[in-house]
């Protein structure tokens, strides 16, 4: 099989996947919260509002991915406001330079643990994802009640933005995502990022990033002096399962709870 075909074959099943997972979530969500449970009061405590911020993978979009929101019924996501952004149009490198929705480039699928990194390029998307977040921590949003999660390109994307964020912030989750950086940048982490707990999710069967990609995050974030919560999926492909979203739930919410707790 030539370079070419394994290239459209890698790229295929990232897209598919993409898309498999925004019509799995469409189906298989539970009931949608009503609008006003989504919305933060105008008179709530700044401790007890919350922002959880989710970015798309390679290829997909923002509204695609909006259902996931309805997975968090907990009292304690009330008040949470959230944000699905989509990537900008760019050429993509292992695309043959095709241009799609992408936070920054990706020379190579599948994704592998020594695969080659656009730094720049992660850096400049870094900006804007903090942009977002420091628009919620003006607005009144305590930082430690700010959550950036995502999947695949968006999961690389959530690990360094948080890691390069100047305050500890409620949390990073990644799922089915890599450390899109090197050793260089790592030492621009503050003492402050390395207060930001990480959750970790993997599928072992993944094909497009590959779990040894995954695998490389926890040494590294240890030896960033970080704590991961790293799990998983013994059968889960390039894609998100409703048991993660779950666990994810959970993670934000006993966060929540604490820092409702320590307000009070």
């Amino acid at each position: 099989m030539s370079s070419l075909v394994r290239f459209l074959f890698s790229f295929a099943a990232a897209v598919a996947a993409a898309s498999l997972l925004a019509v799995s979530l469409r189906r298989r969500a539970p009931p949608s919260l009503v609008a006003s449970q989504l919305v933060p009061a105008p008179m709530a405590t700044d401790r007890n509002r919350s922002f959880v911020l989710w970015l798309h993978g390679l290829g997909d979009s923002g509204p695609a991915n909006e259902p996931i929101r309805n997975f968090f019924s907990a009292p304690e996501f009330r008040l949470t406001k959230w944000a699905f952004p989509s990537a900008p149009h760019s050429p993509v490198s292992c695309n043959n330079g095709i241009v799609m929705p992408s936070w920054f480039d990706i020379h190579e699928l599948p994704m592998s643990a020594g695969s080659p990194q656009d730094n720049s390029g992660v850096l400049k998307a870094v900006e804007n994802v903090h942009a977002m977040i420091d628009k919620e921590v003006a607005d009144g949003i305590h930082p430690e009640n700010i959550f950036v999660c995502g999947f695949s390109q968006g999961g690389a994307l959530t690990l360094a933005s948080v890691l390069l964020y100047p305050k500890t912030l409620g949390g990073g989750a990644v799922f089915s995502g890599w450390v899109p950086f090197g050793s260089s940048v790592a030492e621009r982490i503050s003492p402050e990022a390395t207060k930001t707990p990480i959750m970790w999710s993997h599928g072992i069967a993944d094909k497009v990033v590959l779990f040894e990609a995954g695998q490389a995050g926890p040494p590294f974030l240890q030896n960033a002096g970080l704590s991961c919560e790293f799990k998983a999926y013994p059968d889960l492909g390039h894609s998100i399962s409703n048991e993660e979203l779950y666990s994810l739930e959970s993670w934000i919410k006993n966060r929540l709870k604490a820092s409702q707790q320590k307000e009070n």
